[in-house]
């Protein structure tokens, strides 16, 4: 039987699914990121790796012919000429970048995904300028292009999913002309089709870890984009709403959409688009105001069908950027009535409209009409908050399929193999 292993790095820890062919799961296996197991965190990265596999019942382990491994937009490292990291991992939120912005801004077109402190580029000019020497043979990686070569070996090699926030143009599947003129370039990775078979694991993984010589380890892709890939969604239209601390939507369309304005920007999915945005608004709100115990029950008391009275726009603090971009929006949760089922609604139905407001602005700016809303995240669970947010989207919204991002990498090994 042929299996298939998907593999998510996420922020606090990692996960690993098995699949066969039909995407019945055989084995979950989890490791927790601790801060005393932190030498490093290429070194917890690498034992997170190992560990994962090796609790994979071994008979299981024998089966599995292709592996792919997701990891956090913008985690970043450096690498000499044998794969060693001589610089410590800059994570996917570290905005040491802002003092390149200036150069960046020179040579970067206006409103360019690069053009943020956290992205990958700009992490990599920071690194370059911190680096002692003039070094030629490094190699820059993301976490999922590292912790593939570990397995197969091979460097220098990502995915266009990954690349996206290193300036890679993922419609003309190339470097764009305005990133020649950096020094840098010749540190960066060659970028191919996120789940390309790049090579079998090497001899001493395959000794080591117990797995199938003939076992092929593929180019990874994105946590949230593992976590699309899970849902269940596949055709133009339909979309994905996480429903955690934030509110981030995804829609699988027929064209790109990008504007820096908002915080929109696409990944390409084979001939498709994968569009989207993120609110301040979400699950941190209500956390705010209730425990889970407390929105649990007095959700129960709502009638999702009648629309709350009160014009609520839920933030904890300032500012939206999505679906709209204002710094200084202020948050609105006035009059807060006495009763809290009521107030529950207000801020449920707020959100609600916060959702519908992005999905109408995505398809103003070209993407393709809505048609079908999956959820993940922990807002999924929530019956009253579905059906309000059903009322206001007018369209079927359904539960993901599966909700691990490690789920979706395992499609991605198995759909290219």
């Amino acid at each position: 039987m042929n299996l298939y292993l998907g593999i998510d790095f996420g922020t606090s820890g990692a996960r690993a699914i098995v699949i066969n062919a039909e995407g019945v799961i055989q084995s979950e296996t989890k490791y927790s990121f601790t801060e005393a197991s932190l030498p490093s965190a290429a070194v917890t990265w690498k034992r997170a790796l190992f560990a994962l596999i090796e609790q994979i019942p071994q008979e299981i382990r024998t089966g599995i012919k292709a592996i792919a491994i997701n990891g956090t937009s913008s985690t970043v490292l450096l690498c000499d000429a044998t794969g060693q990291p001589i610089t410590e991992p800059l994570m996917y939120n570290d905005n040491r970048g802002i003092e390149v912005m200036e150069t960046l801004r020179a040579i970067a077109p206006p409103n360019h995904t690069v053009l943020s402190p956290t992205s990958s580029l700009a992490k990599l000019l920071w690194l370059k300028r911190k680096a002692e020497g003039k070094r030629q043979n490094d190699y820059f990686l993301h976490q999922a292009d590292w912790l593939a070569f570990l397995l197969h070996g091979q460097l220098g090699i990502s995915d266009y999913h990954n690349a996206l926030k290193l300036g890679y143009d993922p419609e003309q599947l190339c470097y764009p002309c305005w990133m020649e003129q950096l020094p840098e370039m010749s540190v960066l990775p060659q970028v191919l089709a996120p789940g390309t078979p790049v090579g079998e694991i090497t001899a001493d993984v395959a000794q080591h870890l117990e797995l199938s010589q003939d076992c092929v380890v593929c180019t990874g892709t994105t946590d949230s984009i593992a976590a699309f890939l899970a849902s269940g969604a596949e055709s133009p239209g339909e979309a994905v709403t996480s429903l955690g601390s934030t509110l981030v939507l995804k829609l699988l369309s027929r064209t790109r959409v990008d504007d820096a304005r908002y915080g929109i920007y696409s990944h390409r999915l084979g001939d498709l688009w994968l569009t989207g945005g993120a609110s301040n608004t979400g699950g941190a709100v209500l956390r705010h105001f209730f425990s889970d115990a407390e929105l649990e029950s007095l959700s129960c008391q709502i009638n999702p069908n009648k629309e709350s009275p009160l014009d609520y726009y839920p933030l904890l603090k300032v500012g939206d950027r999505f679906p709209i971009n204002d710094p200084n929006l202020p948050p609105q949760l006035e009059p807060r009535p006495t009763d809290s089922v009521k107030f529950l609604h207000g801020l449920l139905e707020g959100m609600a409209r916060i959702e519908a407001r992005g999905y109408r602005l995505l398809q103003q700016l070209g993407a393709t009409q809505l048609n079908r809303v999956y959820t993940a995240g922990g807002g999924a669970k929530n019956p009253a908050w579905t059906s309000i947010r059903e009322r206001h989207l007018k369209v079927p919204v359904l539960p993901s399929m599966h909700t691990e991002a490690a789920y979706g990498t395992a499609l991605l090994a198995m759909k290219q193999n």
